[in-house]
């Protein structure tokens, strides 16, 4: 039987990691969450990467947590193990990318959520059955809700089970970019991940941190004060300047 967990990829400054069972809607398995947080620490682990980007294949970005599992494993807490993956998703030192092609559910959703870039096409959709099945959210998927998203979404679609189509999902701050097509969207996300990988890592790490932080209420202001002072005393502002001055494009070394 072939590998459907998740693959990981490195290229230089970009990581890209895949979802890849599309015949059941990229659903999440037990062993694809614990694949998808190995994959993260690898990441984290390793200094060159500076953009890590989600996409997944098929018709479907993912359908969340496989629901039959909790009957299958007896006190698994699809919950708990999702919060501990999204918080931790939220939390990578790389800047995060989400390339979404469609359908979008459940805790799916707030895994979405935690990258801090989402970008779409017509055909996406996004809905959350918890209320329906009885399932409690977890918390750091209610806050990301209410910190992104505002309160009102939040209860349309955790509590009403409203289904937001592509356009709703742009107007709500869910996507921040919608894209005509599948092709436009690989050409859009490609260009930002691009785009991003060249910018200076220490200045965009930090300020990923200290924006999630702020956004949470639990910024830490001597922390920011001392990733302030290393920026500006780094060879790589010292390089961005040049690069500004001479009218090219800087070649950053992330110290």
């Amino acid at each position: 039987m072939p590998d459907k967990t998740p693959s990981l990829q490195i290229d230089g400054a970009l990581a890209r990691i895949t979802l890849r069972r599309s015949h059941v809607a990229n659903r999440l398995e037990l062993l694809d969450l614990q694949t998808l947080g190995a994959q993260l620490r690898e990441v984290n682990a390793n200094a060159a990467v500076r953009v890590l980007l989600l996409q997944a294949e098929g018709k479907h970005f993912c359908s969340g947590f496989n629901i039959d599992a909790m009957e299958a494993v007896p006190g698994v807490d699809a919950g708990a193990l999702f919060e501990a993956l999204t918080n931790a998703w939220e939390n990578a030192r790389p800047v995060t990318v989400a390339a979404i092609q469609g359908g979008v559910y459940g805790g799916a959703t707030d895994l979405a959520l935690a990258c801090d870039f989402r970008l779409g096409v017509p055909s996406c959709e996004m809905f959350v059955p918890a209320a329906r099945l009885g399932l409690h959210f977890y918390r750091g998927g209610l806050e990301r809700y209410v910190n992104r998203l505002g309160v009102g979404v939040a209860k349309r679609v955790l509590l009403a089970c409203e289904t937001l189509d592509a356009r709703a999902m742009r107007d709500c701050g869910f996507l921040d970019q919608l894209l005509p097509d599948r092709s436009a969207l690989q050409a859009a996300t490609e260009e930002l991940c691009t785009r991003l990988a060249g910018y200076a890592p220490l200045a965009l790490a930090a300020m990923k941190l200290h924006l999630n932080a702020i956004a949470s209420g639990r910024l830490d202001v001597d922390q920011l004060r001392s990733d302030i002072a290393v920026s500006n005393a780094s060879q790589d502002l010292a390089e961005g300047v040049r690069a500004w001055q001479e009218k090219r494009a800087p070649q950053f070394r992330g110290f």
